[in-house]
């Protein structure tokens, strides 16, 4: 854990893991993220592997650097610990539709009464703007309606989801830089903001980008996707033993590909010296490629590809990247022992500050509740106050 935001306090209303996700980021940073939870908790600690039922493996792999407290938001008095909760912090975050927060006491204009400097990010499936506001969404929502899944159809033509919860980490990309673009907006300012960062659109975004392709131009010219990514020959290419990516790019790395390959009149054709005609052919010329590859071994590929600097690889499975000799070297693993739970491999996170990988020794994503009675003591509660908010089932 880094100390770059160390004395900014995040209330972390978020549950699954986009929400998680981006305020890991935060924690991982050196925010104090405070995490609210239902009585029942956030439901991805359920998730096996685990050796305790409220701390399954993907829920602390996405929890580090966190603080629990449980309140019952659907009582006024947990509705009034939570506005308690947020007069005191920087940020708040969750990732409901803005009707539910408003149903818990948590919308932007109930906690900004509180807190009119407040940092308010929120990222609900759809925007605000959109026909689909109230609608439900989770990741495989989103790679369905956002042209994910479409995009990753096998070669049937049948839509496929990427086997990794890809929108929930993206938009979790767009929710932490809505909270630190907020910070900053507020350290100029000393206003508060809410900034809403909704999965559809950040996702649409995110694919259009390369893929509104030739319909960037008014009128269109072309068709809708970009066609190096299209290419059914945009692949890994079958070596006599296995894969390898063999990824010739700019034009010196396609001279130097035929080149190796003895191809002098390939080497020298308009149709790969030539950027714009190598984008015209780009499918040929990856056909080629996936012809050329099976002549030899994925070893002998790495090797002449790299002496000439060429981008390859082969393919790797996840095993594979247990004992990546880069990632090892890297130290991207880490083995910590916690008393709950017993010796854990940890994914650290993958940023290095002033050429340090580490910084102060991780929390272990907390227990449900673990902190509720240090959080509230910190707001200035009473033990007579806590003994009778857990009585009543206000917080647990």
């Amino acid at each position: 854990m880094f100390d770059l935001l160390n004395g900014l306090k995040v209330i972390d209303l978020s549950t699954i893991a986009l929400g998680p996700y981006a305020t890991q980021l935060l924690g991982d940073m050196g925010a104090d993220v405070i995490k609210v939870e239902s009585p029942g908790g956030d439901v991805f600690r359920a998730v096996r592997p685990g050796r305790r039922d409220d701390l399954g493996v993907a829920f602390v792999n996405y929890n580090r650097n966190k603080r629990s407290i449980v309140i019952d938001l659907k009582q006024p008095e947990g509705q009034a610990i939570l506005k308690r909760l947020a007069g005191q912090a920087d940020v708040f975050v969750h990732n409901m539709r803005k009707a539910s927060a408003a149903n818990l006491g948590a919308s932007y204009e109930t906690l900004s009464e509180a807190n009119p400097a407040l940092v308010y990010c929120y990222s609900p499936g759809f925007g605000e703007r959109g026909a689909s506001r109230d609608d439900p969404a989770y990741d495989d929502i989103i790679q369905a309606r956002s042209g994910l899944a479409a995009l990753n159809a096998d070669a049937s033509g049948e839509p496929k989801f990427l086997r990794t919860i890809a929108c929930d980490k993206i938009v979790g990309l767009h929710l932490a830089l809505a909270v630190v673009s907020g910070v900053v907006q507020r350290q100029r300012t000393g206003r508060g903001v809410c900034i809403e960062a909704p999965m559809l659109e950040s996702m649409a975004s995110f694919l259009l980008l390369e893929h509104l392709a030739g319909h960037s131009l008014v009128p269109a010219e072309g068709e809708l996707g970009y066609d190096r990514l299209m290419t059914p020959n945009r692949k890994p290419h079958r070596t006599r033993d296995g894969y390898a990516v063999i990824l010739p790019y700019s034009t010196k790395h396609w001279v130097r590909f035929f080149e190796i390959c003895g191809l002098p009149d390939w080497a020298t054709a308009e149709k790969v010296v030539n950027p714009v005609q190598r984008s015209i052919h780009i499918d040929e010329l990856y056909g080629k490629i996936s012809e050329l590859a099976a002549t030899r071994t994925t070893k002998e590929w790495l090797e002449a590809l790299s002496a000439q600097d060429i981008p390859c690889s082969d393919v790797s499975s996840l095993e594979d990247l247990m004992t990546d000799p880069h990632l090892l070297e890297a130290e991207l693993f880490n083995r910590i022992n916690d008393p709950r739970v017993g010796e854990l491999l940890e994914v650290r996170s993958p940023f290095q500050v002033d050429g340090d990988i580490n910084g102060s020794p991780n929390r272990v994503a907390p227990g449900l509740g673990e902190h509720t009675e240090e959080i509230l003591r910190n707001l200035g509660y009473a033990d007579e106050s806590i003994d009778r908010l857990r009585q009543g089932g206000v917080i647990h």
